[in-house]
């Protein structure tokens, strides 16, 4: 992974293109910068994250006296440009150098006067280079005391802040907005695929925040060798397509940090898959003692770590068993797995008192949620 170079200026810039939500001036489309902002690390070491919040997922970290790229600023959070990915940094170890403003938060900014003048300069004693009209979306620049920095048909121009009024562009909507059978859980865990056939999956988290979605992670995983299954049966191969609560979380070694119920798992710990036995779909321990006449074995690498899947709950036989979230890169025989870090990073995260669920689905079939 390419490190940022230590000590090397960036600049700070809103974005690379219009910012969404952000019109044009006389039917030319601006590019919209900052002004030059040197963003610098003061924390020995600080976490990179996936989202602008403690709650979501290290993806790395920055380190003292680093340079870093800024996008944009959301809350106490800076919005950065990261190995080639988005990521978060608390603004609390960040230090800024610079005459500007820091980049301001996606906003969408509306001229509010009849007329409005467009001048050379932050005061009115520049001269005016033209005017912009009320409804008018403006392309903002940056702020200068009581002075918008705008891009103006090509040029550099100034207006009144007075006259202009900023509202927050709408979230981009998420994938789970849309679900309407979420119930109370504030936790989603969504595996999708493009189809039924294949074992590669897309997995994403996502988490209720202040009554709004927000997402955590995305990572890539796998499924069964077959893919998904509509209907699952015992040995099949193939990931059970469905909403399921999540159970017991497992490893060989000591909890990570996951607030769920946790069990280490001993040489004698195994999974009953026997569809004749009593304790068929059950964690049992060796030995067998004419209790079952198959079981697989759980102290194996895939399941370093992992949570159990809350599948075929009522133990129907025949009907799947040992559904789990588990460590793996290739393909499961009807579990669902990803890195054993990305394993490790979700099992921190869930959280019981949030009702986490678990939602698998190829990705034409998501309205059915």
């Amino acid at each position: 992974m390419k490190k940022l170079m230590v000590g090397m200026a960036l600049t700070a810039t809103l974005a690379t293109a219009v910012t969404p939500g952000f019109g044009s001036i006389g039917g030319n489309q601006e590019k919209a910068y900052a002004a030059t902002v040197t963003y610098k690390v003061t924390a020995s070491k600080l976490n990179v994250r996936s989202g602008a919040g403690t709650t979501y997922g290290i993806i790395g970290s920055v380190v003292k006296g680093q340079t870093l790229s800024v996008v944009s600023k959301s809350g106490s959070w800076y919005k950065i440009n990261y190995n080639g990915r988005t990521g978060y940094v608390s603004s609390d170890y960040v230090q800024t150098s610079g005459t500007t403003t820091p980049p301001a938060e996606s906003t969408t900014y509306t001229v509010t006067a009849s007329t409005l003048n467009v001048r050379s300069g932050a005061g009115t004693s520049y001269a005016s280079i033209g005017s912009v009209t009320k409804g008018q979306k403006l392309s903002v620049v940056s702020k200068s005391g009581n002075w918008y920095k705008i891009n103006y048909n090509g040029r550099t121009g100034y207006v009144s802040s007075d006259y202009v009024q900023a509202s927050a562009t709408a979230s981009p909507k998420l994938v789970v907005d849309s679900f309407k059978t979420l119930g109370n859980a504030q936790q989603v865990i969504l595996v999708t695929a493009d189809n039924y056939d294949t074992k590669s999956a897309k997995i994403q988290t996502f988490e209720k925040v202040d009554g709004k979605w927000k997402q955590v992670l995305t990572a890539n995983g796998v499924l069964g060798q077959k893919g998904f299954a509509l209907s699952k049966k015992e040995g099949d191969m193939e990931s059970p397509t469905g909403k399921y609560t999540i159970g017991t979380a497992f490893g060989r070694y000591a909890n990570p940090g996951t607030k769920l119920p946790y069990r280490k798992i001993t040489a004698n710990d195994v999974w009953v898959d026997d569809s004749k036995s009593s304790l068929y779909n059950t964690w049992q321990q060796k030995p067998a003692n004419g209790r079952w006449t198959s079981a697989e074995n759980m102290d194996i690498p895939a399941y370093d770590y992992g949570f159990v899947i809350n599948y075929n709950e009522s133990r129907t036989p025949g009907k799947g068993s040992a559904i789990f979230f588990h460590v793996g890169t290739n393909y499961t025989a009807g579990c669902t797995a990803t890195s054993k870090e990305q394993v490790v990073s979700i099992l921190k995260w869930l959280n019981p008192e949030k009702n986490p669920v678990i939602i698998q689905s190829p990705v034409s079939e998501l309205d059915k949620y």
